[in-house]
């Protein structure tokens, strides 16, 4: 297999860089909808959601605004918080690195959606971690992730993006870990544009 050119470390200043780009070229299709649907059902009304990864809010942070959720959205790229916070001025908006993630609150939801599966195995078994503690008891979490165990490369505006995943069996035995349970995944999704799935609920 060839040597992958893509770095873990490398995926904020790739970010930084495409932010307008990546946020132009962005579906807003809502192929995600069935899975935010099947999420949302499991939440309180107007319940708190935490995106992980948020980007610059679309089209994941819109879906939960415009269902009356309350919505914080994380990321570690200042740019994309930029286009966010011009979006919604308002907003619940804040930089910050799902790898060192502790911002001291829970929420009843937790989302990844095209952002956990930048980071090295190691770090993505230390960030569950950290994610079941910002969950409150029975929250639920929702994160797309790889079809099974390896590292692979992807492209954001012409540049290579890291991307690995753990075994469904791996992700399932660390959610055990951190007092989460495994309720549904699903590999190469193909009514959500071929990505894996993976929801959990905090015991």
């Amino acid at each position: 297999m060839a040597r992958l050119k893509a770095s873990p470390d490398a995926i904020r200043g790739v970010y930084e860089r495409q932010a307008a780009a990546y946020d132009a070229q962005r579906s807003r299709a809502l192929f995600e909808a069935r899975w935010l649907a099947r999420f949302a059902a499991r939440l309180p009304a107007g319940g708190r959601v935490l995106d992980l990864g948020c980007g610059a809010g679309e089209p994941i942070a819109r879906w939960f605004i415009a269902e009356g959720f309350d919505v914080t959205g994380v990321d570690f790229s200042t740019a994309m918080l930029e286009i966010a916070r011009a979006r919604w001025p308002d907003g619940d908006w804040r930089e910050a690195d799902m790898r060192t993630l502790d911002l001291g609150e829970t929420f009843d939801g937790l989302i990844a959606w095209d952002s956990f599966f930048h980071l090295s195995p190691r770090d993505q078994r230390a960030c569950i971690a950290r994610m079941a503690g910002h969950l409150a008891p029975n929250g639920s979490l929702l994160l797309t992730v790889g079809p099974e165990a390896g590292e692979a490369q992807g492209t954001v505006g012409g540049e290579p993006v890291y991307h690995a995943s753990l075994s469904p069996a791996g992700y399932a035995a660390c959610l055990e870990e951190n007092g989460l349970r495994l309720t549904g995944f699903l590999a190469d999704d193909p009514e959500t544009d071929r990505h894996s799935v993976l929801m959990a609920r905090k015991t």
